[in-house]
């Protein structure tokens, strides 16, 4: 099978969940249950490890939140961040460094969490098409998903400390500084680390012929 037809067509087994754990209709509700709950784990996880780097210290939510969303699909990935995000808002000690409820939610970080989900269900269906198969292809989709996180958070970081907070001295330069650009270098590790994993992964994962 050629490079194209890897990146644009998608194989009976269209998620790496689906290859390494295949199930027949009447067990996809209990893997779809368990899967979740493992997700949930692992983005509480990721929230709280910290990487020493340059500028600032490296998260590895977004390498989970994509990463996850590559493994599971546009829905299960897309349902897996929803419900991270719905057990911090009730109170779960889920967010960064254990931050929880509505008013984190809702502060200068919340265009970020509500990028998630929209970033895991993108690069679910990008990788339902083949796209975690190479790593040209997944390092793109990383890139992709990084970019609509930033899109959700650096706007709505914007309304929150000038639209609603009325801080002198801050601008849409000022602003990117702070909620993007200081973040690059360790989004360009994460974003190989994770276009050399998942095709590592599928050489490995069970495929049809």
């Amino acid at each position: 099978m050629s490079t194209q037809s890897d990146v644009t067509t998608p194989t009976a087994a269209a998620t790496l969940l689906e290859a390494l754990w295949p199930a027949q209709d009447n067990a996809r509700i209990l893997r779809a249950l368990v899967m979740v709950i493992a997700g949930v784990g692992i983005l509480t996880a990721s929230s709280y490890i910290r990487i020493p780097m340059w500028p600032v210290p490296m998260t590895m939510q977004t390498f989970a939140v994509l990463g996850l969303g590559a493994a599971y699909g546009l829905r299960l990935g897309g349902g897996t961040v929803l419900a991270y995000l719905a057990v911090g808002v009730l109170g779960g000690p889920v967010f960064s460094e254990g931050a929880s409820g509505w008013a984190y939610f809702t502060s200068t970080t919340g265009g970020y969490l509500v990028g998630f989900m929209v970033a895991a269900a993108l690069v679910g269906w990008l990788a339902e098409r083949g796209w975690d198969r190479q790593f040209v292809s997944m390092a793109a989709a990383m890139m992709i998903g990084n970019a609509v996180i930033y899109a959700f958070g650096v706007t709505w970081l914007y309304q929150v400390l000038i639209g609603q907070m009325g801080l002198e001295g801050w601008d849409l330069t000022r602003v990117l500084d702070s909620g993007m650009v200081q973040f690059l270098v360790g989004d360009a590790a994460k974003l190989v680390l994770a276009a050399l994993v998942l095709p590592f992964v599928w050489r490995f994962a069970k495929r049809p012929n």
